[in-house]
């Protein structure tokens, strides 16, 4: 059994509280708290009917971003138990850590940003969920938003990528020039494990990508495939392929506890203090794990994400975003009541991008045909 980190976990007294105060719940920590809030969020809801990288339209059986998530908070937990860090900690990290994305995955976020930035604003979904828990949530009567932990705020916004003192003005509250805690640290690379793994898993399935493929492109999937053929002869093309898939996920996972741990150890971190003030995160994979993780990356942005398919699909996406953002840019009156009101204290251009960025797909297919296909719509 690997050894912990116990020491490095986040510590309950060091607790920053919430925006507005509350009293402790009689048996849930606080963290707890933060993510029952999430699952129970719209937002969240709305995971569930969101691309992740194949749209519903191909198949029901690949990922959507809800099962992501999901995916995403079972290998979190796993690493986090394993450490003995923070578990419920992570665990609300891990569930909010895409409720900011838009509709149809990256080609949303890309256009949505393209969008804005004709303005010299931008759209980042871990800012976008920031605004998510801090404003749109409306579940509560005594506090816009979640009203969750500072730890839960700092690391939706953190969980990826640092941040120096002053260049996110807006985000200065939350530690700039500081690292965030373990828990938060390894949520990016838990999403890592799961995309890349589901992806292959997805993509095999569409007919995307070949054995002879993945063997070449990846030598950690040629020896387990080689494993499995020899140890499962009379399986299923599809169930030895399942096989590799678990060794691989056993492979970056195993990887990351270990890196981790080889880190910390290297390092001389003594406590959550020493991890926050620390040069660099880590929470990392070792070398063979890394490399493993880099080759999965290469095989799926050539034969998955830049298939002919996919990308007709991202490109149709991307255009029909544009044309929803300028329809309602120039037409604000026909933004629902609830958007409408901040036109009186935002700019247009902002209250457009949160709309939208709220959307499901299939809600956005709906609001597209009826507003810029008219005549699609039945008689």
């Amino acid at each position: 059994m690997l050894r912990g980190l116990p020491e490095l976990r986040f510590p309950a007294a060091q607790l920053r509280g919430r925006r507005y105060p509350e009293p402790d719940h009689l048996y849930r920590s606080p963290f707890q708290r933060d993510r029952d809030r999430i699952i129970h969020a719209r937002a969240f809801r709305r995971l569930e009917n969101k691309t992740q990288v194949f749209p519903a339209s191909l198949s029901d059986h690949f990922r959507n971003r809800l099962t992501h998530t999901i995916e995403v908070s079972q290998i979190a937990r796993t690493v986090a138990s394993v450490l003995a860090l923070d578990e419920s900690l992570t665990e609300a990290l891990a569930l909010g850590h895409d409720i900011g994305h838009p509709p149809f995955a990256h080609a949303g976020e890309e256009e949505l940003d393209r969008q804005m930035r004709s303005f010299g604003d931008r759209f980042d979904h871990n800012r976008h969920a920031l605004r998510i828990v801090e404003t749109f949530e409306q579940r509560y009567a005594r506090f816009p938003g979640l009203n969750l932990t500072f730890e839960v705020r700092e690391g939706i916004v953190k969980h990826s990528r640092d941040f120096a003192p002053g260049e996110e003005p807006e985000l200065d509250e939350y530690l700039p020039g500081l690292r965030p805690p373990l828990e938060a640290q390894l949520i990016d690379l838990a999403d890592e494990i799961a995309y890349n793994t589901a992806d292959l898993d997805d993509g095999f399935s569409a007919g995307l990508l070949s054995l002879d493929d993945a063997c070449a492109a990846a030598p950690a999937f040629a020896d387990f495939w080689e494993q499995a053929e020899t140890q499962f002869p009379g399986a299923t093309l599809r169930q030895r392929f399942q096989e590799v898939l678990r060794r691989l996920v056993d492979l970056l996972v195993s990887g990351l506890l270990e890196g981790t741990l080889d880190a910390a150890a290297s390092s001389h971190v003594r406590s959550c203090d020493d991890v926050r003030a620390f040069p660099s995160r880590l929470v990392r994979f070792t070398p063979e794990a890394a490399a493993a993780n880099a080759a999965l990356k290469q095989l799926l942005h050539r034969a998955v994400y830049g298939s002919p398919a996919l990308v007709a699909e991202r490109t149709v996406s991307r255009e029909r975003i544009a044309a929803l953002f300028q329809f309602f840019l120039h037409s604000p009156e026909r933004l629902p009541e609830t958007y409408r009101e901040p036109l009186e204290s935002q700019p247009a251009h902002r209250v457009v991008c949160d709309y939208i960025a709220g959307m499901t797909d299939r809600f956005f297919e709906r609001t597209y045909s009826d507003l810029l296909e008219p005549e699609s719509r039945p008689s």
